[in-house]
């Protein structure tokens, strides 16, 4: 392979991975819309949303199913980052994006919870099933949630400390600098800081979920294509 054709390999990496960014930012907006507006509460007890499951099935799954597509955009991302970073900054863009890698691995495994949810609800809407057997469900289903949660919040914890290494890296980065690596590390602070003040379940950590999922991929996708054209 000639240096031209390296370069352009190059380029195409970071053209493909900061287009994926931005992409998956804008996907994860539509999951949020179609989760918030369509489906049931989320906040909802576990028997409202036990009862209200066969109304929200394909909502809820078509809404999973762009986050898991949201998710793999941003792996994009990250090994674009990992390019940008490499020539400069080495251990921490290494570093960053394997531990990052843990996170999304963790948070992918949890993406599609109304595949085990599911079985409960067919449980709770069975012919035939009294009003014990479906009280009797209800712990069930809070103990399935318990356990996306914990997944949950692992995988988010392994993202942020991922986001808080490449940020020191992009620090020492010409092609990004303070500005892009301050702010890749204060949003990696912030959400381990609300992991432990507020926890995954809590509204409030919603606020955090969209500087991650949606600020973050934006900013740095358009970073990492203007990159590509500048390369």
């Amino acid at each position: 392979m000639n240096d031209l054709q390296k370069m352009d390999g190059e380029k195409s990496v970071l053209r493909w991975g900061g287009l994926a960014g931005i992409l998956g930012g804008i996907v994860f907006i539509l999951m949020m819309v179609i989760l918030l507006v369509l489906a049931s509460d989320p906040n909802a007890s576990p028997e409202e949303l036990l009862m209200n499951f066969p109304n929200d099935r394909a909502t809820t799954y078509l809404g999973e199913s762009l986050y898991l597509v949201a998710l793999i955009l941003s792996v994009t991302l990250f090994l674009a980052l990992y390019r940008a970073l490499r020539g400069t900054s080495l251990a921490p863009a290494l570093f960053g994006t394997g531990v990052a890698f843990l996170g999304f691995a963790v948070l992918g495994a949890g993406a599609l919870p109304n595949l085990a949810f599911a079985q409960i609800a067919d449980l709770y809407h069975a012919p035939g099933v009294t009003p014990g057997e479906q009280t009797a469900l209800i712990p069930l289903w809070q103990a399935t949630q318990g356990i996306f949660y914990e997944t949950d919040t692992v995988g988010f914890f392994f993202l942020m400390v991922g986001l808080i290494v490449l940020g020191l890296g992009m620090l020492r980065a010409p092609a990004f600098g303070m500005g892009f690596g301050g702010v890749s590390v204060v949003i990696g602070v912030i959400g381990i800081v609300a992991i432990y003040v507020v926890g995954l379940g809590s509204l409030s950590f919603a606020a955090v979920v969209v500087l991650t999922n949606v600020i973050f991929p934006l900013i740095f996708g358009w970073k990492v294509y203007r990159l590509s054209k500048a390369a």
